[in-house]
């Protein structure tokens, strides 16, 4: 476990490499590598330095991690991971919406939760039952995204 002043100095580290001479770049992917590339691409240099030490101090990936982001760079798709549209709203954000005449009011708030009338819930669709009496989903009560269609009953 790294402290918080050690993450400082990694930080500290890591926003000294664009602004290193290359000479003194050099020296450290020495420090770090075996042998230098076939060429001098500095953005490349620093990117490569600065996982090598973040690496050095916290840890390397494991390889299974390494895998599940290779793929997610190949195919641009995050597995397992549903694209909620209430993740998306930055804290702070006021939502509102009229229903029955009475526009109400939902806030994002910093922890992700959501408060309605001074009470927090955990979810735009917890905000949008205390509102409606029903369940609802809230990114669609809310005009987040279209609602589910209705499904039809099977034609015998």
């Amino acid at each position: 476990m790294t402290t918080h002043a050690s993450q400082e100095s990694v930080a500290a580290r890591l926003a000294q490499l664009p602004y290193l001479p290359m000479e003194n770049l050099w020296a450290l992917w020495d420090q770090y590598f075996d042998r230098r590339p076939g060429h001098h691409h500095r953005t490349w240099l620093e990117s490569r330095l600065a996982y090598k030490i973040q690496e050095e101090a916290f840890g390397a990936m494991s390889s299974s991690l390494k895998r599940r982001l290779e793929k997610i760079g190949e195919t641009g798709e995050v597995p397992n991971q549903k694209r909620r549209a209430e993740n998306q709203l930055a804290p702070g954000a006021t939502l509102i919406r009229e229903y029955n005449g009475i526009a109400h009011q939902v806030k994002v708030l910093d922890d992700g939760r959501f408060e309605y009338q001074a009470r927090a819930y955990k979810s735009l669709s917890g905000a949008a039952k205390a509102i409606t009496g029903t369940a609802w989903s809230g990114p669609a009560f809310f005009g987040l995204r279209q609602p589910a269609p209705k499904r039809q009953g099977a034609l015998a």
